[in-house]
């Protein structure tokens, strides 16, 4: 029985599920494998790096869907999805954001259209659709955190959550729904083990008449990736490394956010009723056995230690 990539549910021999299908698109009846292998892909994103607007460390392609063709398409130009293909430093990484992407859904938080497509070579490549295009060449207006703050790609790390809140104090038209929704945002990092959301990794989008924080995008569990000892990239209280419910609740929540008790209990509450439909989809990704040993030891670390 095959797993649909797109909904992670049962489709029998097909490779995706009609459901799953529609969600890209009403008319697509199926969806072909990429015709590149993994390394191709990453030869095709080195090749067009000065052609695209997306960038970044990790290998990117832009594509536009094509439902006749009953697939993506590689373009320099105009794409409303970014391919992201296996890292060969890293193992299952695109397995592991789809995954991360669709327990932030799970949780209330903001995503973009996402999944994995199979490749020529049976590997699975992360897609996700563009928030910052509406098609026929119009854009959204978004800023990234780094830009907001005067820093760029080579210092997205000197900053701090501090910062990041009052970023939001000064350009959103809202700024207290979106400190919830940040609070919400830096537990469910600290929850997943990604320890890796600099200034580049927030945004801001206008929809007009409203200034909000864009949807998350580039969730990963780095912490189950690489080495590390760190568990934030943007330092809280001073800190980026065994932080403490105080650190996370009492001082970043309560104190600099100024949330009342009301909101900081809801978030707490949501994140403590969605952890066994998480440990669920965990179990059902498209991780290998060993990672999603790994991913669920960690996340059940880190809820201990939260709910401590």
């Amino acid at each position: 029985m095959n797993r649909c990539p797109i909904t992670y549910e049962e489709c029998g021999d097909s490779k995706y599920s009609e459901r799953g299908l529609k969600r890209l698109s009403r008319s697509l009846a199926c969806l072909n494998d990429l015709p590149f292998t993994a390394e191709e892909q990453i030869k095709e994103a080195a090749a067009r790096a000065d052609k695209m607007c997306i960038q970044g460390v990790q290998p990117k392609l832009s594509a536009v869907l094509s439902p006749k063709k009953g697939g993506f398409e590689i373009v320099d130009r105009g794409g409303r999805y970014i391919l992201k293909p296996q890292v060969p430093a890293y193992f299952q990484v695109p397995e592991n954001e789809d995954l991360t992407m669709r327990m932030a859904e799970g949780v209330g938080i903001e995503v973009p259209l996402h999944g994995l497509v199979y490749s020529k070579d049976g590997s699975m490549t992360y897609f996700v659709m563009r928030f910052d295009r509406l098609g026929r060449g119009r854009k959204v207006a978004v800023e990234d955190f780094a830009q907001l703050s005067g820093q760029d790609r080579e210092t997205k790390y000197q900053s701090s959550m501090e910062r990041v809140a009052q970023i939001i104090e000064t350009f959103c038209t809202f700024p207290l729904m979106e400190k919830a929704s940040l609070f919400k945002r830096t537990l469910f990092n600290f929850l997943t083990g990604n320890e890796d959301c600099h200034l580049k990794n927030y945004s801001l989008i206008r929809r007009d008449p409203r200034v909000e924080l864009s949807p998350a995008y580039d969730l990963v569990n780095t912490s189950i990736l690489i080495d590390t000892k760190e568990e934030i990239a943007l330092p809280i209280h001073g800190k980026k490394r065994k932080l403490s419910p105080d650190d996370l609740i009492n001082y970043f929540g309560r104190e600099r956010l100024g949330l009342t008790e009301t909101v900081v209990a809801q978030a707490l509450d949501g994140f403590s009723r969605i952890k066994s439909d998480w440990l669920r989809m965990i179990s059902i990704s498209f991780l290998s056995p060993e990672m999603k040993v790994k991913y669920s030891s960690l996340m059940k670390s880190r809820f201990e230690r939260l709910y401590s």
